[in-house]
């Protein structure tokens, strides 16, 4: 775990013809101009869905190169509309895209490569820096079928320019109506659940994931959750912090969430001590692989090029292997602490491909939870590496049933056994 301790068919018919009849004709393409930086996507096309915060997100990565030779400023993204481009649905400049006091929440969108926050808006001649992007909509009738990006920079003007000017022009153009979410039951059962690393905010270990794999820049984590459990007083951990039966969430049954096929699995790797997140020691780094990282896991085909990760398993607990079918709510294993992790926790994630590292994050959403209320960013901050203390601050005293909403970051929620 890294955490700041060390609609179906439905539903995307009418989000078609919602965008249809709101949107003009958009024209075929931009026009030509000289772009010193450019743009691209990380990642594959994408599409909304719905947050236990009741808002619908839009959660991409893009990449930007000053292909000049004289340094480029950016000073504000905007991304608008595709086919209403004066229409902007997210703004990023100021700390949204550099903040060096800020570790969570809307700021260091703009990133050095993998994946640390920028030091500064200055793109040097002939490098690269990545741009997490987060749109928020408040239905699906505001959703947009693509998106532009018009760049405030101060960059070359010409191939021949010494000197940086002021510019903006449109590029980078993204799908962002490109599917709709699965709605999948939940990988775990009971109470006080608590959504870690979840979407969609940048101190999220997850949605800042972008590494190199397989040739390319990708975020298999993007949309995935760390599910740890507290008791009823809000504890993580009672007891001895290094030992893994401490924790409250340790050994509880994971479960499928869809019906599916087994594709592969791994159940090889010991226990971690807990407080000790293993890719942070250098003698234990050296032992994570791309096949260990994620620890004992277990990836399923859920079909329709849709495949989901239950990773960090118990060792020995596991009971499918490659092959079985499964169907929803059947047991697969329990909950461990293995792998890059330094306390016990569920990593879940769906992803359109069958590696846990590569393969591009898809968003999804549960189909029935109860909302509990969340744990505040100071106490985010304040963890210490054993999740030691109580976060129930904000636990609701009636949870809000919820449907078909996926959720975010620090949410506390209760499953039905």
């Amino acid at each position: 775990m890294r955490r700041r301790i060390g609609i179906v068919v439905a539903a995307a018919a009418l989000f078609v013809g919602a965008c249809s009849t709101a949107a003009p004709p958009e024209p075929p393409t931009l026009p030509p101009a000289y772009t010193p930086v450019v743009v691209s996507q990380l990642g594959a096309p994408t599409f909304p869905f719905k947050g236990s915060d009741g808002r619908f997100h839009l959660a991409y990565d893009l990449q930007l190169t000053n292909a000049a030779a004289v340094p480029a400023t950016v000073v504000k993204i905007d991304v608008v509309d595709a086919a209403r481009r004066d229409r902007v649905l997210a703004s990023l400049s100021g700390k949204a895209l550099v903040d060096p006091g800020c570790d969570s929440g809307d700021c260091n969108r703009l990133r050095m490569l993998p994946s640390s926050p920028a030091t500064s808006t200055v793109i040097g001649p002939q490098e690269s820096r990545g741009v997490l992007v987060g749109i928020e909509l408040e239905s699906l009738t505001d959703a947009p079928k693509a998106v532009l990006h018009r760049l405030w920079i101060t960059g070359a003007a010409n191939p021949a320019a010494t000197t940086p000017t002021p510019q903006d022009y449109l590029a980078g153009r993204v799908d962002v109506a490109a599917g709709s979410t699965r709605t999948i039951a939940a990988p775990v059962r009971g109470r006080n659940w608590v959504a870690m690393n979840g979407c969609c905010g940048i101190g999220s270990a997850h949605v800042s994931a972008l590494a190199p794999f397989s040739g390319s820049l990708a975020n298999t984590q993007r949309f995935a959750i760390d599910w740890m459990r507290t008791n009823d007083d809000g504890e993580f951990v009672t007891g001895e912090p290094i030992r893994n039966e401490s924790y409250a969430g340790y050994g509880q049954e994971v479960r499928a969430v869809a019906d599916g096929t087994i594709t592969s699995t791994l159940d090889t790797m010991a226990a971690n001590t807990p407080g000790t997140l293993p890719a942070a020691d250098p003698a234990l780094a050296a032992t994570i692989t791309v096949e260990t990282v994620d620890g004992n896991h277990i990836i399923q085909d859920l079909g329709g090029g849709v495949w989901a990760a239950y990773a960090h398993l118990q060792k020995g607990s596991l009971l499918v292997k490659p092959g079985d079918r499964v169907k929803a709510g059947q047991v697969i294993a329990r909950l461990g602490n293995t792998g890059n992790s330094s306390a016990p926790h569920l990593h879940f994630q769906l992803m359109n491909g069958p590696q846990l590292v590569g393969s591009d994050g898809l968003p999804y959403v549960i189909g029935e939870f109860s909302y509990a209320g969340f744990i505040g960013p100071r106490q985010l901050a304040a963890m210490n590496p054993f999740v030691a203390g109580r976060f129930f601050a904000h636990h609701l005293a009636t949870p809000q049933p919820r449907r078909d909403e996926l959720p975010m970051d620090a949410v506390i929620v209760d499953f039905s056994d």
